[in-house]
């Protein structure tokens, strides 16, 4: 039976049409495996098409192996990867970066919004060179943010330019990175390898696929035994069809970016409802697909009683993400009990504003 949607995660949506179609025709009949299919070299091109270079490409099931084989592919164990203090790889991925690349250590930087600067980066390049400190190699930021914000174009090019003087690859996280495609209303290839991005993790799942990421290299010579990697972190699929082919459909048809654009709007839709409404602070710009809010505990507790689900982290936010399904309707009728709830009781309309994230 079919469950009322929830906005607790974009990981909750199902298949979009286009993926589950491509699935279904890479279904009919037999096919090479382990990638020597048709619609794995179809996927492959649609990649270089949509990026406008001559990229390298894995697939991957998931946004944890995409992530950290592609940081282990950038590190020796002796080395070490600058991220944020809340990006997934450190707070998320349960050591894998750390397990993959044999021991390479993630510095973490400290935030205000879930974004590196040239400044933080600089200050652990340089802080430390001695051999007993773990030599800075890689840096990774993630687009958009953990905490729904977008990284610019200016912001990806100035973090770009200082790696490259102080000699560190630079790896984005793009779990959501066609939501921050239709955000800034860029091309991919100005917001990667035009900015200075050396390699990319694609998330397919949140655009509307059932499983599967892509690793892009734009530095081909960076790929080198990646497909060894794969292989020996399980993550070289079999019928590799299956993971490619619904990358063909979404990019031929535009569907990864018209799904992205819907979510986007969601949030956005949900945002200007809320936002003025008593008891409640936006915690963050709303510039993709998620909506952060400081919520009262009763009004936390009064949601839930309603039967909504949401997660509760980052500084103490109530998270809300919007996915490439989200029902109009049914964010107006959580837009609804927010209205409710803070217009009946005036232990709601005492929040006071959203604290400023640390760590």
């Amino acid at each position: 039976m079919p469950h009322t949607q929830q906005f607790a995660s974009d990981n909750y949506a199902g298949i979009c049409p286009e993926a589950l179609r491509a699935m279904e025709e890479a279904n009919r009949g037999s096919a090479p495996a382990y990638g020597d299919d048709p619609w794995t070299l179809r996927a492959a091109d649609a990649f270089r098409r949509t990026f406008e270079t001559d990229c390298e490409l894995f697939f991957v099931f998931n946004g944890t192996a995409a992530n950290s084989l592609a940081l282990a592919s950038l590190c020796q164990s002796y080395e070490s990867i600058i991220a944020a203090d809340i990006a997934h790889v450190e707070t998320d991925e349960c050591g894998a970066p750390e397990f993959f690349s044999n021991g390479a250590k993630i510095l973490v930087g400290r935030t205000t919004d879930g974004k590196l600067t040239p400044e933080t980066i600089r200050d652990f390049a340089l802080g430390r060179t001695d051999i007993h400190f773990p030599r800075p190699k890689a840096v990774t930021i993630t687009q958009p943010t953990e905490t729904g914000q977008v990284y610019t174009l200016d912001e990806i090019r100035a973090i770009s330019a200082t790696c490259r003087e102080l000699g560190l690859r630079l790896h984005m996280d793009g779990a959501r990175f066609a939501n921050a495609i239709e955000s800034l209303g860029c091309s991919p290839a100005e917001m990667t390898w035009q900015a200075g991005i050396d390699v990319m993790s694609f998330g397919g799942t949140k655009n509307g696929m059932a499983v599967g990421e892509a690793v892009i290299f734009f530095d081909r010579a960076l790929a080198e035994g990646f497909d060894y990697r794969c292989k020996q972190a399980g993550q070289l699929a079999s019928k590799m069809r299956f993971l490619s082919a619904p990358w063909a459909v979404m990019f031929e048809t535009g569907a990864w970016r018209t799904h992205a654009a819907h979510a986007n709007a969601c949030a956005r839709h949900f945002a200007d409802q809320v936002r003025d409404l008593p008891g409640i602070a936006l915690m963050f710009p709303v510039e993709a697909n998620g909506v952060f809010l400081k919520l009262s505990e009763p009004l936390t507790e009064g949601l839930r009683a309603r039967g909504w689900r949401f997660y509760t982290f980052i500084g103490g936010s109530a998270r809300f993400m919007f996915a490439w399904d989200s029902q109009i309707a049914r964010v107006d009728a959580l837009i609804a009990d927010l209205r409710a709830l803070t217009g009946g009781d005036a232990a709601w309309k005492a929040v006071p504003d959203a604290p400023v994230l640390t760590a």
